[in-house]
């Protein structure tokens, strides 16, 4: 069975009938260190809402730390949440989670499918990326390193594709799909190995960073990064 070609949009992929989005960090707009709300839930449901529109996929999937708190969910995150859950659900879409490291109270807030790893029909495997991934599979669309390039001081996020990089599959890693998270560069800190990288980038300098220019939509590939960063 052949692969099929990602489409990309808003720090999200759509591939064979199923949107894939990660890192939402519900509860983020909470622990900032300003005392008026930053429109959080808005701004996901908006965008997701968007996308949903854009391509009418059968099935959603958020890959990994839906929430922002190890410990502790604030009290406005499960009506977000049920928020983004009634987008999904008026699109005649199936929601599916696979819970990422910051998820360890998602049960608390969710009991819909949940999956650690979660199949589509091209064979390709969605998880979050924080641990290696059990399945074997021909691609992985991760989350959790939240990439971003920064191109002459401005930050873009971005997405990273790696062909036959883990195990001879290929790797498509997401940017955070919240706008309230840091990126990490990949062109800065990213470049080294560090503990908290997914085990599934070993080796950065192998993956193409993917860049979506929403004004003009436009999605940009660029060079592996290894061939590509001399020029950042």
């Amino acid at each position: 069975m052949s692969l099929a070609t990602p489409a990309f949009a808003d720090r999200a992929v759509c591939i064979d009938g199923t949107l894939v989005l990660a890192d939402l960090h519900l509860g983020r707009d909470a622990q900032s260190a300003v005392e008026f709300s930053l429109g959080e839930r808005d701004d996901l449901r908006e965008r997701l809402a968007a996308l949903l529109d854009r391509f009418v996929p059968e099935e959603v999937v958020f890959a990994g730390d839906v929430l922002h708190a190890f410990s502790t969910v604030p009290d406005d995150v499960p009506d977000s949440l049920d928020a983004l859950r009634g987008v999904v659900a008026d699109a005649d879409a199936r929601l599916v989670v696979t819970p990422g490291n910051h998820d360890t109270m998602l049960d608390s807030v969710w009991g819909g499918p949940t999956e650690t790893e979660y199949r589509l029909g091209d064979g390709t495997v969605v998880c979050h990326g924080h641990a290696a991934p059990d399945l074997d599979a021909p691609r992985y669309v991760v989350g959790h390193d939240h990439p971003k390039i920064t191109v002459e001081g401005d930050d873009w996020p971005c997405y990273l594709h790696g062909e036959g990089v883990y195990r001879g599959a290929d790797v498509l890693v997401l940017p955070a799909f919240t706008r309230f998270a840091g990126g990490v560069a990949v062109n800065g800190r990213y470049g080294r190995r560090t503990d908290d990288r997914s085990p599934l980038v070993d080796d950065v300098d192998r993956f193409r960073p993917v860049v979506r220019d929403e004004a003009a939509d436009e999605t940009r590939t660029f060079p592996p990064l290894g061939e590509f960063r001399r020029l950042l």
